[in-house]
């Protein structure tokens, strides 16, 4: 199950039931099921808050993964700064809802077991990225 929640921000997410299908696509293709995901919208203040309080760490970031795991079914918190998102789609010259996309689907990874501390993670993960996005403009077209 896919639980949506808005901290502290004003933010109206649409697509929550094709968002579903698409992180159960992924999934899928990765050899997981789909458990309990948590997706927590907020703010740069918000999530730096969660990031030192949990992580220990001084920072603003765009998500940050909770893993709760159990063999292969997929589950976790996402907490996603809106302002950073939203920030980073300016820098990259992305359209916000692609790059927020791309964040959703980045934690997903991360619970999927990839990581993104070196290089060659990075490269990985951002290849895994771009074919899940693919993916779904894929479903979406088959939607319409």
């Amino acid at each position: 199950m896919v639980r949506y929640f808005i901290e502290d921000i004003s933010f109206k997410f649409n697509k929550k039931r094709f968002t579903k299908l698409w992180l159960e696509n992924v999934a899928l293709n990765e050899g997981k099921t789909l458990g309990d995901i948590n997706i927590i919208f907020c703010s740069d203040p918000y999530i730096l808050d969660v990031n030192q309080r949990f992580l220990q760490h001084t920072y603003y970031t765009d998500i940050i993964t909770f893993d709760y795991c159990e063999g292969d079914i997929l589950s976790g918190d996402l907490f996603i700064s809106i302002d950073t998102v939203r920030d980073n789609s300016l820098f990259y010259h992305t359209d916000f809802n692609e790059e927020l996309n791309r964040v959703i689907v980045h934690g997903i990874l991360h619970l999927v077991g990839y990581d993104d501390h070196s290089e060659s993670d990075i490269a990985i993960m951002r290849s895994k990225e771009d074919q899940y996005l693919l993916l779904r403009t894929s479903l979406f077209s088959c939607q319409l």
